[in-house]
């Protein structure tokens, strides 16, 4: 079933397409090299529902034998990744039920449709933008002036971070993520968001106001409220993995569908809903390649592999949505009317299921179909082959999707 050598996973994402195949190829279960590290990869859609339920399974970094033995040091590039501080994105059981129940409340359904308008505001506000970028015919980089600012701005109003602020955001988490940066620059940007996080945290403190930061503080009537420094572990970690997932959903569903413009035509006929659309997006060229990681608290066995206690597991979701089982001999093609897209598992499965998954969802909703509305001209300025990925292991990433727009 799995590979006699690991697959080493290219840090650069030359071949995402052919690497995602070469696991899915590999077997359900898989060995795999993070720069250099082993761990097991999970490519089968019902194994990994299965795993991301095991409660045998954790986040705590301080269950990876590679790293209590000194062999993964702070010097690995993906550690701050891992290891990214006390949030609720990194603990477990009651714990992360406790950290996670304030942003729970803060995105349901009630609160999400409450913030439509706002994030109508913003998309009308940047395609502006891009209508100025793209006078004479001149190509935009869509990515940069409309789909990197747009979901900065909507979780920025929501935790109230300074508007001012928000350009100073993009750069040092585009930094942070990339594996161009030196490894000491990274956890410097670390130290950087933890003091502006902790400043604002007291800010609150001091003025409560009516957002998602004063809500984290405030705690329920007998509840025990989180310390200072989980809700800074919250904010931050919200704004990495919210704001990051956002952007590569809106670009990918942008990309697939002016690269498949028979599917196009039909999502803006009316024939297909656009949910539909971001759906298969999600399945087939979703923003997460590699969730890292969890750590085998015991022995677990699946089929005829055992995860030792102490190994590493990553679920490779890019492959997991490409799984032949689930959604068909066809698996590597987009396709918008497929009926299983739905199943896509893009966000997580499970307890620890991405918090913000309907506020993406609803971002991108709004998003693409204001933006073909807009410029029902559009079209990609240049091959998809020019089209490279950002040097970020775990993100599915364009470097820049530029286009015509007319």
């Amino acid at each position: 079933m799995n590979q006699a050598c690991p697959i080493a996973i290219d840090p650069m994402i030359g071949d995402l397409a052919g690497e995602t195949a070469r696991l899915r190829d590999a077997g359900p279960i898989g060995r795999i090299e993070l720069l250099g590290v082993p761990a097991w990869t999970v490519t089968d859609h019902q194994i990994a529902r299965q795993l991301l339920v095991d409660t045998r399974l954790v986040k705590d970094v301080n269950a990876w034998s590679l790293w209590t033995s000194g062999v993964v040091t702070r010097e690995w590039p993906l550690i701050a990744m891992i290891d990214a501080g006390r949030s609720m994105f990194t603990v477990d059981g009651a714990e992360h039920r406790r950290l996670r129940a304030k942003t729970t409340q803060a995105l349901t359904p009630r609160r999400l449709e409450a913030l439509r308008p706002m994030i109508e505001r913003f998309t009308k506000e940047l395609l502006d933008d891009v209508a100025v970028a793209g006078e004479d015919d001149a190509v935009v980089d869509l990515k940069s002036v409309f789909a990197y600012p747009l979901p900065m701005r909507v979780i920025s109003a929501l935790m109230g971070v300074d508007a001012a602020d928000q350009p100073m955001m993009l750069e040092r988490w585009k930094a942070f993520f990339s594996l161009l940066t030196p490894q000491d620059e990274r956890l410097k940007i670390i130290e950087e968001m933890i003091g502006y996080f902790t400043t604002m945290v007291r800010d609150r403190v001091a003025t409560p106001t009516d957002d998602l930061t004063s809500a984290l503080i405030q705690a329920d009537e007998g509840g025990e409220p989180l310390t200072e420094e989980e809700v800074e572990g919250n904010l931050r970690a919200l704004v990495a993995a919210g704001h990051e997932t956002t952007v590569s959903l809106i670009v990918s569903t942008v990309r697939a569908l002016l690269s498949h413009p028979g599917q196009l035509a039909k999502v803006r006929g009316g024939e297909i809903e656009w949910k539909q659309a971001i759906e298969e997006t999600l399945r087939w060229d979703g923003p997460v390649i590699h969730l890292l990681m969890r750590f085998a608290t015991e022995d677990i066995t699946v089929g005829d592999v055992r995860i030792a206690k102490g190994e590493g597991v990553v679920m490779s979701y890019r492959a997991i949505g490409r799984d032949l089982a689930v959604h068909g001999e066809d698996a590597d093609e987009f396709d918008i009317t497929r009926p299983t897209a739905s199943r896509n598992i893009s966000f997580g499965y499970g307890p620890h299921i991405c918090p913000g998954a309907a506020l993406a969802r609803m971002e991108a909703a709004i998003a693409v179909p204001a933006l073909f509305e807009r410029f029902p001209g559009i079209t990609l300025a240049a091959p998809l082959e020019e089209l490279h990925n950002l040097p970020v292991l775990t993100q599915n990433d364009v470097e820049a999707l530029p286009v015509r727009l007319s």
